[in-house]
């Protein structure tokens, strides 16, 4: 059975699963999934955690990366 794209599963704006680096390429319109890996590098993106040797993203912790930078935002405004 094929993977569904994550931008066909979208409920209350994440899909009900463990996110991909992929997926958050979708989800924000990035240009690479190297923006994924040096966010994470970096520390500056949504916590992921491993599972072996895959990444993998609640979308709880996508939700509130996203609202912290909205309000960060809203701030230096």
């Amino acid at each position: 059975m094929p993977r569904t794209p994550a931008v066909d599963t979208l409920r209350g704006g994440l899909p009900d699963r463990y996110l991909t680096p992929e997926d958050l390429v979708t989800l924000f319109g990035l240009d690479s999934v190297e923006t994924v890996y040096t966010w994470r590098k970096k520390r500056t993106g949504p916590p992921g955690f491993r599972v072996g040797k895959h990444i993998r993203y609640d979308p709880a912790d996508v939700r509130a990366w996203v609202t912290q930078q909205t309000a960060a935002e809203g701030e230096a405004a």
